[in-house]
């Protein structure tokens, strides 16, 4: 039985078998972080865009377990130009690897030239995972947008959806994109790291309909 793993703000870790994934490790420099990038064991990591609290530690945690990055290909060719193994995908692509299918979604979201020194180019994305038979999405940072329904005909059992506001969906419009989805589980992210994006998960499940919304604290687990 897979498990997933809620380590703070976007970032995810994801058990099935003998493969271990994590997703968005942004744990140096968050506050919140349920690790440190060290004690991370990971096979894949999956990164939806190249801000820094999504990239995060994505180097340091491939180095230290030969671990292949799975993103957009710009951020894939940034990881192998820095020596790390790399699968490159876009938007509307999908790949069948050992751990179960990934499919890169579309995400409306800002994204650098790749020449700030902060940030890293490329398009930004969601992950749609298909892992022991189920069907995890990971939207990235977005707002909302109505394609969220062709994704929900992909049929979800579990939807992490940003509820921060500011920089990506409040907690009104991720409300309604769970009505768009349909998944049979919603998990809250994105929210609280900072004082910009501060948002109460409890309201956001009181809106919430057609769906169990399972609130995670750092280090919380879920079982698919």
């Amino acid at each position: 039985m897979a498990t997933i793993k809620y380590l703070g703000h976007s970032c995810f870790t994801i058990k099935t078998g003998d493969h271990n994934l994590i997703i968005d490790p942004f744990l140096t420099g968050n506050p919140l972080a349920g690790a440190k990038a060290s004690d991370i064991k990971a096979n894949y990591i999956l990164v939806t865009h190249g801000h820094g609290d999504h990239f995060g530690d994505t180097i340091e945690i491939a180095n230290n377990n030969n671990a292949t990055v799975i993103g957009p290909n710009e951020i894939a060719v940034f990881c192998q130009q820095k020596g790390v193994n790399a699968h490159n995908m876009h938007i509307g692509g999908g790949w069948e690897f050992p751990f179960g299918r990934v499919k890169l979604t579309i995400a409306h979201h800002g994204f650098s030239d790749g020449e700030s020194g902060f940030d890293i180019g490329g398009n930004p994305c969601g992950f749609i995972l298909t892992i022991e038979g189920h069907k995890v999405y990971h939207a990235g940072d977005t707002g909302l947008f109505m394609d969220m329904k062709l994704i929900g005909e992909e049929g979800l059992d579990v939807a992490m959806l940003p509820i921060g506001d500011n920089f990506t969906m409040g907690i009104d419009d991720a409300a309604r994109a769970v009505e768009f989805l349909k998944p049979k589980k919603v998990v809250p992210m994105h929210y609280n790291t900072f004082d910009l994006i501060k948002a109460d998960p409890e309201e956001f499940k009181s809106k919430v309909t057609g769906a169990e919304c399972i609130v995670m604290k750092v280090n919380d687990t879920l079982e698919l």
